[in-house]
C-alpha cells in the first residue's frame, strides 16, 4: 500500500494532508488551462467549481441553488460572490479571498423574478471586473448557468463560451492532497459497510440501513451524505438507483451505493450482499459480475485507455438491453473528486470511439452489474482506484472478492445451516419416494 491513511486531525508531529498546498495547487492548475484557452476570464456558478477555485463551502444546502458564483480572470485571482453573511465570514476566515469575498445574489434558481433585475445585477458585476482588466472584449467561458443570466451577459456585449470543459480538464487529475483526502473518505465508507454487514437482518428495511449508515458517516465527520442507494430482493433488477422501506428477507441479495463527501471529496462505493444465504443463481451472478470487474482493474496503469477498459465489459444485448444507452451506468466507469461523476467516463456507449489515455494522477470508480438467471436477483460491485506512476492502487478496502452473506446465525440439529442453498430445495429421494407411495396407496394420480 502506497496510500496513507491519517487520522482527521492536523498534528505537530507528521507531515499530513496540506490545505494550503490544496488550494494553491488547484487554482494554479485551473489558471494554467486559462492561460492557454480563448478564454479572457471564467465564471462559475457550479458549487464544486466555485470551491476548487475559491476553497470556500457553505454547506451542502447550496449544492443545487446555483446562487454562488466566482470569476477567474486572466493572469489574476478569483473573486467571489455569496450570501452577504458568508461573503463577510469569508473575508474573515479566508485571508486567501480577503477582499475579493463579496455579497452578490443570483436568481435562487427562479424564485428571484425577471422583474426584480438580479440577471441583470450579476452581469454588471461580471462587466465591471472584465472592463478593469482590458478583458471585456475577450470570450467569457460559463460552467453552468440559468437563462436570464446568460441573456443579460450577452445583452453587455459580452460573448459567453463553454468553460465547463475547461474545469473538468483542471479537475481530472488529482494533487496528492486531493489522492489523500479521497482515501480518506473512502475509509469511512469501509467502517460503514462494517456496520451494515454487522446489523443486516431480516426485519431490517432499505430505509433503516440508509440512516445506520448515514449515522457512522456523520459521525466519523462527514459533511455531506449525497445518497445511500440501498436496493434489496426483487428490486435488484431491473436496478433501480434509490432505496424503499422494502424489509430484508432470508436468501435477500442486497447492493448498496454510499455516495458521501469529506472536505469535498466524495465516494461512489458498491457492495453486495445476501442476506441469511445465498442462491447457486445468485453466487453465479457475482462470479461473473466480479470477473468483469477484476478484468477492469487490470487494465488500468498509465498508457493504457479508456476503450481498452470498456472493451472487457459485456455488451448491452448480453444482460437483457436494447442498446448501449439503455444500459448505461450498469458497466462503468467515472472519474471521482468533488463531483461523483468527472472525467474519465468510461462505457461502452462512449469510449470505444472516443477513448482517453489513462495518466498519473487519475482517481475513477469502476463499477459493474450481472442479473441472476432466476429474473430478480443481481449483484453490484465497485471499486474506486488510484492511478499510480507505474500502475494503480484500490482504495475502496471493505472485502468484495467473494459475495459476503450477512446474518448467517441459524443453526438445525444437524448443526449450522448451509450458506449456500435454494429458496426453494428440490425434493429429496425420500420425499419423491413417498410421494410414489401414497399416490400408489389412495389410487390417486392427474386428470384432465
Amino acid at each position: 500500500m502506497a496510500l496513507k491513511t491519517y487520522g482527521p486531525m492536523a498534528v505537530d508531529w507528521e507531515n499530513r494532508i496540506d490545505f494550503d498546498r490544496l488550494r494553491r495547487e488547484r487554482l494554479a492548475r485551473a489558471k494554467a488551462l486559462l492561460e492557454k484557452s480563448e478564454m479572457g476570464a471564467l465564471l462559475c456558478f457550479d458549487m464544486n467549481n466555485v470551491r476548487y477555485l475559491t476553497a470556500t463551502h457553505i454547506g451542502t444546502w447550496a449544492q443545487d441553488k446555483i446562487s454562488r458564483f466566482a470569476l477567474l480572470p486572466q493572469n489574476d485571482e478569483p473573486i467571489l460572490w455569496d450570501f452577504g453573511s458568508a461573503a463577510r465570514h469569508h473575508q474573515l476566515n479566508c485571508p486567501w479571498l480577503g477582499e475579493r469575498s463579496r455579497p452578490g445574489i443570483p436568481l435562487l434558481r427562479g424564485a428571484m423574478s425577471p422583474e426584480m433585475g438580479r440577471a441583470e445585477n450579476v452581469a454588471k458585476k461580471i462587466k465591471l471586473e472584465l472592463e478593469k482588466r482590458g478583458l471585456l472584449n475577450e470570450p467569457l467561458g460559463i460552467d453552468v448557468v440559468e437563462p436570464p443570466i446568460l441573456f443579460a451577459l450577452q445583452k453587455e456585449g459580452i460573448s459567453i463560451v463553454d468553460g465547463q470543459q475547461l474545469m473538468s480538464d483542471a479537475r481530472v487529475i488529482k494533487t496528492q492532497d486531493e489522492i489523500s483526502l479521497l482515501n480518506h473518505s473512502a475509509m469511512m465508507v469501509d467502517a460503514a459497510y462494517d456496520e451494515l454487514y454487522r446489523a443486516m437482518k431480516p426485519g431490517m428495511s432499505e430505509n433503516q440501513a440508509v440512516g445506520l449508515a448515514s449515522k457512522v458517516l456523520y459521525d466519523m465527520g462527514s459533511e455531506y451524505v449525497e445518497a445511500v442507494n440501498a436496493i434489496s430482493g426483487e428490486r435488484c433488477s431491473p436496478h433501480p438507483h434509490v432505496f424503499s422501506d422494502r424489509v430484508l428477507r432470508p436468501g435477500d441479495p442486497v447492493y448498496y451505493d454510499i455516495l458521501h463527501s469529506y472536505m469535498g471529496y466524495r465516494t461512489c462505493y458498491y457492495r453486495c450482499f445476501t442476506i441469511g444465504y445465498a442462491s447457486h443463481a445468485m453466487i453465479d451472478a457475482y462470479k461473473r459480475c466480479r470477473d468483469y470487474l477484476d478484468a477492469a482493474i487490470s487494465l488500468v496503469q498509465p498508457g493504457r485507455t479508456t476503450a481498452e477498459i470498456a472493451s472487457v465489459w459485456p455488451r448491452a444485448q448480453e444482460f437483457g438491453f436494447p442498446d448501449e444507452e439503455a444500459a448505461f451506468a450498469l458497466q462503468f466507469g467515472h472519474g471521482i473528486g468533488l463531483a461523483i461523476w468527472e472525467k474519465p467516463v468510461i462505457s461502452r456507449m462512449v469510449s470505444l470511439e472516443h477513448s482517453h489515455e489513462i495518466k498519473p494522477g487519475m482517481v475513477f470508480a469502476l463499477e459493474t452489474f450481472w442479473p441472476s438467471k432466476d429474473g430478480w436477483s443481481a449483484a453490484r460491485i465497485e471499486e474506486e482506484i488510484v492511478v499510480t506512476e507505474t500502475g494503480h492502487e484500490v482504495i475502496t478496502r471493505f472485502p468484495a472478492e467473494n459475495l459476503m452473506v450477512a446474518g448467517a446465525h441459524y443453526v438445525t440439529v444437524d448443526g449450522p445451516l448451509p450458506t449456500t442453498r435454494e429458496h426453494e430445495a428440490p425434493p429429496s429421494e425420500r420425499i419423491v419416494q413417498m410421494v410414489e407411495d401414497s399416490a400408489k396407496i389412495e389410487g390417486v394420480s392427474a386428470t384432465d
